[in-house]
Order: C-alpha cells, then sequence, then structure tokens
C-alpha cells in the first residue's frame, strides 16, 4: 500500500504548495476587495459554474454565517430570471479558473449595466472575466494535483482558501462575535451554549438550605436532598457560605468528630457566584477553571436566585 500512501501524500504537498504561492500573491487587491464588499449597501452573490460553483456556494455560507450577507447564484438559472435576484446594490464575487467560462462572461454586461462592483477569483488576471472586473483575486496553481493536470483539484483548493481568506477577514472588520454566530446557529450546540443565559438553565426551585449551626447530620441531609452537590449556609436571605460534597468528604477524613461540626465549621465562606443574566458559556469556563462543581446564582440586589451546576447543559463534570 506504500504507493497509494505516496500517491495521497503528493496531492496534499501539491496543494500545500499551491496555496503557498498564493498566499505570497496576496496584497493591495485583496485589501480592495475587502474595502468593495465593506462599503456595499447590498450582498454579496457568488456566482460559479460547474466545481466553481459548488465552492463558490460554500464561500457564500461561510460568509453569510460570519456576517457578510451572501447567497450564491447560478450562472445558467441566471438567464432564466435568477439574474432579478441581483441589485445593483449588490457585489458580485464570480469565481472561474479559466476567466473564460462562457456562462459567466454572458453576465458580465448585465452587471456592467447595473454597475455591480464584480470581485473576479480567477487563475489568469488577464482574461475577460479579469480586464472586466472591479478587482481580481489571482488564485491561480501551477498544477492540478490531479496525475493528468485535468480535474480542478489544486485551483478549486485555492478558491476555496482565498473564498475563507475573504470571509474571515470580513467577519474581523465587522467585530463579528461569538454571539453574532450563535444567533445564525441557534440549532448546534454552540449556538445554543452562546445564547443561552444563566437563568434559562439554573435550578432555582426547593434550593438546598441549612443554617450555620446545622448539624453534620442535618447538612448530609439538605446535599442529599437537594441532589445539586452542595448545600446553602443561610442566615434569612443572606448567603453565609456554602457547603459541597467535596466539603463532607473532607471532614470525614479529619481527625475531628463528625457528630460535634456544626455546618460553620466546613463551609466555604466566599463562594463564587454568578449572575442570572451572564451567558452559560462564560460562567461554564469559570467552573472548569476554578474546578469545582456550579456556582451560587445571585440577581443585581444580592439575593440568591439559583444554583448553576456545570452539567445542566450536558457539559462534563469537573472534579469536586
Amino acid at each position: 500500500m506504500e504507493g497509494v500512501i505516496s500517491l495521497a501524500r503528493n496531492v496534499v504537498a501539491t496543494e500545500i504548495q499551491a496555496l503557498d504561492r498564493m498566499s505570497s500573491r496576496i496584497g493591495a487587491a485583496f485589501e480592495k476587495a475587502v474595502d468593495i464588499v465593506l462599503n456595499a449597501r447590498g450582498r454579496v452573490v457568488v456566482v460559479g459554474m460547474g466545481k466553481s460553483g459548488l465552492i463558490g456556494k460554500k464561500i457564500a455560507a461561510t460568509m453569510a454565517s460570519t456576517g457578510t450577507p451572501a447567497f450564491s447564484v447560478h450562472p445558467g438559472e441566471a438567464f432564466h430570471g435568477d439574474l432579478g435576484m441581483i441589485k445593483p446594490i449588490d457585489v458580485v464575487l464570480m469565481i472561474s479558473n479559466s476567466g473564460e467560462t462562457e456562462e459567466l462572461v454572458r453576465i458580465l454586461p448585465f452587471l456592467e449595466y447595473q454597475q455591480n462592483p464584480v470581485i473576479a477569483m480567477t487563475g489568469r488576471p488577464d482574461s475577460t472575466l479579469g480586464k472586466h472586473a472591479n478587482v481580481v483575486l489571482d488564485v491561480s496553481v501551477e498544477k492540478e494535483a490531479c496525475n493528468n493536470n485535468l480535474a480542478p483539484t489544486s485551483s478549486t483548493t485555492a478558491a476555496l482558501v482565498m473564498g475563507d481568506a475573504l470571509a474571515v477577514v470580513l467577519s474581523v472588520k465587522r467585530n463579528f462575535q461569538p454571539e453574532d454566530f450563535a444567533r445564525f446557529h441557534p440549532g448546534g450546540s454552540l449556538g445554543r451554549r452562546l445564547l443561552t443565559r444563566v437563568a434559562d438553565v439554573m435550578h432555582k426551585e426547593n434550593l438546598p438550605v441549612c443554617a450555620a449551626d446545622a448539624t453534620f447530620r442535618d447538612v448530609v441531609h439538605a446535599v442529599n436532598r437537594g441532589r445539586l452537590g452542595m448545600a446553602l449556609v443561610m442566615q434569612g436571605e443572606t448567603l453565609l457560605g456554602i457547603i459541597t460534597d467535596g466539603d463532607i468528604r473532607r471532614a470525614f477524613d479529619s481527625d475531628r468528630d463528625y457528630r460535634s461540626i456544626q455546618a460553620r465549621d466546613i463551609m466555604s465562606a466566599d463562594p463564587k457566584v454568578a449572575s442570572p443574566e451572564e451567558r452559560f458559556a462564560d460562567a461554564e469556563a469559570r467552573i472548569h477553571a476554578a474546578r469545582i462543581g456550579g456556582l451560587v446564582v445571585k440577581d443585581n440586589a444580592g439575593r440568591v436566585v439559583g444554583i448553576l451546576q456545570i452539567h445542566d447543559l450536558g457539559a462534563d463534570e469537573p472534579a469536586v
């Protein structure tokens, strides 16, 4: 199988080399393309035929999910009504390795009539597409990774990576934040974590509570009854501290007679807290960093309103 492995590595090496060379060519034209998109009042319309069209769909999807409104249009369908999807305020990103793809070239007069800014992503800057574009992103490659140097491989990879570079730079320039990404991906686990607030998942009913002078036995019962791995030591509405499963285990390991222990003797008097409005992802990060099982949730008035556990959204529970 060594021949197979060698062939596969040659494909990867060829494409890496193509990307290295393309990277060295990124310069003023790329900056101009970014400025065109940032200054546009409309969307980015990505157009490509065949394999370039498939790459274009991915680029459009990446842009749309990272803060740059974008969609793809099939150039063949464009002449059967889809040209109406392209508004004069839109920027058109056209992908063609040769720069002579007939379906794309036929659209150029329409775009010139509407005065749409055109960004060409091509391997031939001197092609028809290149000459009619406002800016050209050079994605040329010396050779395809295909053994016959025919099938689009290195060239489509170059176009894809250039599209990723454009999308990511635009995202940074727009100050696109994780919360923004989450709003566009509410169905995914990342979206749920970034959009979820502590108040949405905290335990707020029948919280385990004990007094400072509660016996060790009563403390154990409170922790077990609550099933949250901790009990709140309260004086009226004032939180004095918390007692965790770990505190109970350590009390058993001490030389002291546990029957004489009161809650105040083993509580942590300065527990870590969270706000109900805090993002769950931020609270989760603090729980992991502190290697604790949860946080006490307090409102703006300092009142205890809940307990947040690390596994409330299915995360792994850290050591206590």
